[in-house]
């Protein structure tokens, strides 16, 4: 039973004095820079569904030799629980790690996970060649290792297993060129996350070539050095299934004109903090979410009559006007803009509108301003920063006063529509009194 576990976890044997800790639940294991002699402590958790390692240089393990597993080792890899592995703060070899790697296909595992680690060397993945691995999910977040670019060739190695993979997230890994072939690999790819890496606009259009990432839904760029909003356009033709793109926080540019159209099936784009001062054209014609919060924007001239959620806090939007080109809007985020008022008979058009956060705005609070706010709350599509974060700017009397605490009685507000009764009234009386 040991031999299985060394061989299921060869990762974790480390130098140190370390020792694997197992929560109450028996769900989660802890293991943190392991000797050889741990293996009591390793044993403890087998009943985790997830398992993780951190610390330690593998190097002096990359000649260990592993052969085939014995029939009794295969059947207690197969009884495991361990659905996630997670491997951090560790130096590990490449060559290892190829030769151990194919014993996951006798587990369960479904998540593999990389986190702030060094690959160091090379393989040529052969041992890896025509294997299948139930992980379908891989993450790799602040990892180091050669460049990908001319190792295509030892990759296809790994064609099986990759084919199969649903998710990949390769994130705060300073990758700079994603090479085409490698892409190809990713037959049935659902979710790409490259956020926060050195991906600039020429290297788009090499990773995401004809036949790379066919099934592809969800892209994930932030935080790249990406700038020309048509460039990306162009870029991303070839993934005909894309339905959700973050290009969020990258200095983006609208450029010069281009005929490129987004894909229909688009359904969702974040453009928040890319520094727009205007809206990029074109927009996808589909989208059921637009999120360009955190720019620069003071207008907003967009026609999208799919659209339900549009965020656009921290802004620097003085009216709402476009709204009435998204008539089936739900949500609606408006927070910390220059907005003087909520107009009602807009706002009241928007039949499925059922959430609004509109809160840290400069609202005028005339008998006006503060009771269209005031009939919006009443609805309760305000949310929880209502009323703390909604206060006056003007006029001076009502200055830093929150607005449900503004009075619109019909007395003081409209006095005109109280007086003339009156006097109406007194006509009469008068009148009948000669």
């Amino acid at each position: 039973m040991i031999g299985a576990v060394l061989l299921l976890l060869p990762l974790g044997l480390v130098q140190g004095g370390g020792r694997c800790v197992l929560n109450r639940t028996e769900e989660r294991c802890v293991c943190r820079r392991l000797a050889e002699d741990s293996v009591d402590s390793i044993v403890q958790c087998l009943p985790a569904s997830v398992v993780e390692f951190w610390g330690g240089d593998l190097q002096r393990y990359a000649a260990l030799p592993i052969g085939d597993l014995q029939p009794s080792a295969i059947d207690m890899l197969e009884s495991l629980s361990i659905r996630k592995l997670v491997f951090g703060d560790l130096l590990v070899p490449e060559e290892l790690l190829a030769r151990v790697l194919k014993f996951f296909s006798y587990t369960q595992v479904q998540e593999l996970v990389f986190e702030s680690c060094a690959f160091v060397g090379s393989s040529d993945w052969a041992d890896m060649d025509g294997q299948d691995l139930p992980v379908r999910t891989l993450r790799l977040h602040n990892v180091t290792s050669a460049p990908l670019t001319g190792r295509e060739q030892g990759f296809s190695s790994l064609r099986r297993w990759l084919g199969s993979l649903q998710e990949l997230a390769l994130t705060r890994s300073r990758l700079s060129a994603l090479p085409c072939t490698v892409g190809r690999l990713f037959s049935t790819l659902r979710s790409l996350d490259l956020a926060h890496n050195s991906l600039a606009d020429s290297g788009l259009a090499a990773a995401f070539c004809q036949g790379a990432f066919p099934q592809l839904r969800a892209l994930s760029l932030q935080s790249n050095h990406l700038l020309s909003f048509h460039g990306l356009c162009q870029s991303l033709q070839l993934l005909p299934e894309l339905q959700q793109l973050d290009i969020s926080r990258n200095n983006l540019t609208a450029g010069l004109a281009s005929s490129c159209q987004w894909q229909m099936s688009l359904r969702s784009l974040n453009l928040s903090d890319t520094g727009l001062d205007e809206v990029l054209t074109p927009l996808p014609p589909n989208l059921e979410v637009l999120d360009m919060s955190c720019n620069h924007l003071r207008t907003l001239d967009i026609s999208l009559g799919s659209l339900k959620m549009l965020l656009l806090s921290q802004n620097m939007l003085q009216d709402v006007s476009f709204l009435r080109n998204c008539p089936m809007l739900e949500v609606l985020y408006l927070d910390d803009n220059l907005l003087s008022e909520l107009p009602w008979d807009k706002l009241q058009l928007l039949r499925h509108l059922r959430d609004v956060a509109a809160a840290g705005n400069p609202y005028n609070c005339s008998c006006s301003g503060a009771g269209e706010i005031q009939r919006l709350a009443a609805t309760g599509h305000l949310g929880p920063a209502w009323p703390r974060d909604y206060v006056c700017h003007s006029p001076p009397r009502y200055q830093h006063v929150l607005v449900k605490d503004v009075s619109v009685s019909v007395l003081r507000c409209n006095s005109a529509a109280v007086i003339a009764p009156i006097c109406i009234l007194l006509a009469v009386l008068c009148v009948a009194g000669v």
